[in-house]
């Protein structure tokens, strides 16, 4: 008896000892004094369970300062970012299944002509397409020129409402769809790679490539659809052309690059509405937010993070790559072209109780045990606004 007693106060002291940073966390949620990652609890070591219960602490925090932040803004239908402002339309269908409504994002066309043609190209793309679920949103492009969906500033702003809509519309983060047509199109082509850790899946219609690569689709399936006598600016032999490249990166890549090309017989820039047959074709899919595989090249407008990589700010570039992979325990970066690049990891992804080893080109560059705590929790989702992006484990490392 005394041997059991003795086993219980132990076991008691050491959960006592466990989850004294989350009492201590949740004091300083109500009486928050200096900064939290200045904090000593901030720093300490959890377990799993403490972080599960971290992230809830964390995650209310954020949902309470994001609709404060956003509340006002969405009443109006219009988001800002600097001088950028974004106006939207937005049309509710159905009732919102048990995992949250389903989002699409519609992009009109128009570009370098008056405001007024991309005004009433915008009313056009509000109506353009019916859903059987979900919230269907067409924002309208802050800009009047032949790039109108393609700028910097304009992903932020998207994240924007994708945050909105999470917060003030029901909607589950990874059942968001991008769409658009024509020039709203081209904007696909460009926004559905850089910005591909946001997205379900994406639909391009009767729009131009440009310079546009398709590696980033490795995890987001794609679809494109053109008019066959959709010929100016060589709109249909591109798309046919783009088409073959995923068929290619597809047969390479088993399971990877899902896509679908409807090349449509006998229609030019306007399909009749066969495209409409997309939204269909996306909702089957979802968003994994932490895929095993990553390829993440820089496009036009640089991005400072992709899905569960971070590049340095000051080495952002077009065109720089990182191809990177997780294997049990193990990260495999088989092609970065940084100087530094940080990890972040979650239980999800994989044994955050074991130690993780990192290989550059098959060499091994780190192994070690990483601790979860809170600071990491807090910048991460902070920092990303997306709360399937809150890493309690970062892991900096060096690429020689």
């Amino acid at each position: 008896m005394r041997k059991l007693l003795f086993c219980i106060t132990i076991a008691l002291m050491v959960t006592e000892g466990m989850y004294a940073q989350i009492r201590e966390f949740e004091s300083w949620v109500k009486k928050p004094e200096g900064e939290l990652a200045a904090q000593k609890f901030a720093n300490a070591k959890l377990d799993r369970s403490e972080c599960q219960r971290a992230t809830e602490i964390i995650d209310s925090l954020w949902l309470r300062s994001s609709a404060k932040r956003l509340g006002a803004s969405w009443k109006k239908m219009i988001l800002a970012n600097d001088s950028l402002r974004l106006a939207c339309a937005c049309r509710n269908f159905g009732m919102p299944p048990k995992d949250g409504h389903s989002l699409y994002i519609s992009l009109h066309g128009g570009g370098e002509c008056p405001k007024e043609v991309n005004d009433g190209q915008w009313m056009n793309q509000i109506y353009l397409y019916q859903l059987n679920e979900g919230v269907y949103v067409a924002p309208r492009a802050p800009w009047n020129t032949w790039d109108l969906w393609h700028k910097k500033g304009l992903d932020e702003l998207l994240e924007e409402l994708i945050q909105a809509c999470v917060l003030f519309e029901g909607v589950n983060p990874n059942k968001v769809y991008l769409l658009g047509y024509s020039a709203g199109g081209d904007g696909v082509w460009r926004l559905a790679p850089r910005m591909a850790d946001k997205w379900a899946a994406a639909a391009m219609m009767a729009g131009h490539p440009g310079n546009a690569s398709q590696k980033n689709l490795l995890n987001l399936p794609f679809t494109i659809w053109m008019g066959a006598e959709d010929a100016a600016y060589d709109r249909n032999k591109l798309a046919k052309e783009k088409g073959e490249v995923l068929d290619s990166l597809a047969a390479t890549n088993p399971g990877k690059y899902i896509h679908k090309t409807n090349i449509i017989e006998g229609k030019g820039h306007w399909m009749d509405g066969l495209d409409a047959d997309a939204i269909g074709w996306m909702a089957q899919y979802r968003r994994n937010p932490y895929p095993k595989r990553i390829i993440w090249r820089q496009e036009e407008v640089v991005r400072e993070h992709f899905y569960w990589l971070s590049a340095p700010a000051d080495e952002l570039q077009h065109g720089k790559t990182v191809e990177a992979r997780i294997e049990g325990n193990t990260i495999h970066i088989d092609r970065c072209d940084y100087k530094k690049l940080a990890i972040y990891l979650n239980d999800n992804m994989l044994n955050l109780d074991k130690k993780v080893v990192v290989r550059y080109k098959g060499k091994k560059i780190a192994s070690r045990k990483l601790r979860r705590n809170i600071t990491n929790l807090y910048n991460t989702l902070n920092t990303r606004n997306d709360r399937s992006y809150s890493f309690p484990c970062m892991l900096e490392i060096n690429i020689n």
